[in-house]
């Protein structure tokens, strides 16, 4: 029955490309596709009208940061979340495993679960398996994710390991606990970037027959060449008839990339993070709308781009918004970022289809320019010491 939820409707030769189709409470979706991250039942600077007429279908929340704020229980009375931030289409949660663990010195895994201190108000808090699945039943989003153990990224092999076994018990144990409510229990396959625990967790998960799988743990500062090995390692072990998910991970050319490793499901804050620093999305790569040389561009940020922002603002008006640190600055990018994400997803999707996808795969990754890979790893590090310092301040 697992297997149902989801369809898969074209595969492509020469690489590990599929399309599909993940059934849900909420409706059906096509894969490959991006979740926009809406941590606390908002994506930022937008409303949900502005998503659907993006063509987003699916989003993902955070169970963490709604538990803390405005409440679960206060979510559920208003009707679930779906209700409480006006959006019809499916949802994912994420159990807030990876939030958790990032709070380091505030938490401590017990045999019961995690115990923590808010980084709203240093409170003291329990989750465990149990409870974080009954958490998202009552949220009632359409996906609902396992609790797991995300260790930093350098951490070593033991720490590592007792991290997935940690995983791999809560895991059975949020089995368990899952009721049958027609939501979607997915499970996360943890072990850093040692391919044997990957491949022993991926035993150890999948043994337990979820509807889909997570990778978990990465991207979080390793260089992008050891995290597509350790997802070519991973992606085998899991059963091909049921939904890839790579957790938090979310770059254009890692949408691609991952795509060609036969990855369905993407998120990451990425996308909206960047576009409020004023970086947006082109086909060429990131430019900084901020620079001087876009003071007098009349033009849209890109040519031949039909989002929104770039049917009626040329970039010589954002680069003012932005200067000037207007609200509407946020919105404006945001919409073409994400904007341009669904459409990197459609294309890929079409290109796979038609036996293309190979070709497609090459020539975008020849036109579009990455950040330097040393520049990539110091801006993850900082963001994560931020993250820590900040406690959040910026989710999304």
């Amino acid at each position: 029955m697992a297997g149902r939820i989801f369809k898969i409707s074209a595969k492509c030769d020469r690489s590990g490309a599929r399309n599909g189709r993940l059934f849900t409470l909420h409706g059906s979706v096509s894969t490959p596709i991006f979740l926009p991250v809406g941590s606390q039942a908002t994506v930022k600077s937008l409303d949900t009208a502005d998503l659907k007429k993006l063509g987003i279908k699916m989003i993902l929340c955070n169970a963490y940061h709604l538990y803390l704020r405005p409440g679960i229980e206060l979510i559920e009375q208003s009707g679930g979340l779906h209700r409480f931030m006006d959006w019809s289409g499916p949802i994912l949660t994420d159990s807030g495993g990876y939030q958790i663990f990032s709070l380091s010195t505030l938490r401590k895994v017990t045999g019961e679960g995690v115990v923590f201190r808010s980084h709203v108000d240093g409170s003291e808090h329990r989750i465990t398996p149990e409870s974080s699945v009954a958490m998202q039943e009552k949220l009632g989003a359409d996906v609902i994710m396992a609790l797991d153990v995300c260790p930093e990224s350098t951490a070593g092999r033991k720490e590592l390991s007792k991290a997935a076994a940690s995983t791999a018990e809560w895991a059975a144990r949020c089995r368990s606990a899952h009721r049958d409510t027609g939501q979607h229990l997915f499970g996360i396959i943890q072990g850093g970037t040692f391919p044997d625990l990957r491949r022993q967790s991926a035993e150890q998960i999948t043994g337990l027959d979820f509807p889909g799988y997570a990778i978990g743990g990465l991207s979080l500062g390793e260089p992008k060449a050891l995290m597509w090995e350790t997802v070519e390692a991973t992606v085998p072990e899991i059963p091909p008839d049921r939904p890839r998910y790579l957790m938090g991970v979310g770059s254009p050319e890692d949408i691609v990339e991952g795509i060609s490793r036969g990855i369905d499901i993407f998120d990451s804050a990425l996308p909206t993070r960047v576009a409020r620093n004023g970086a947006l999305y082109t086909g060429k790569g990131r430019i900084n709308i901020r620079r001087s040389a876009y003071r007098e561009e009349m033009g849209p940020v890109e040519g031949g781009c039909e989002c929104y922002t770039c049917l009626n603002y040329s970039a010589a008006y954002l680069h003012h918004l932005f200067r000037c640190e207007e609200l509407l600055a946020y919105r404006l990018a945001t919409i073409h970022n994400l904007y341009f994400m669904q459409k990197l997803v459609q294309q890929c999707r079409l290109a796979i289809a038609d036996g293309t996808f190979p070709a497609f795969r090459r020539s975008f990754l020849k036109s579009y320019e990455t950040t330097d890979e040393s520049r990539r790893i110091e801006q993850k590090a900082a963001a994560l010491k931020g993250k820590k310092a900040s406690v959040f301040k910026d989710i999304n």
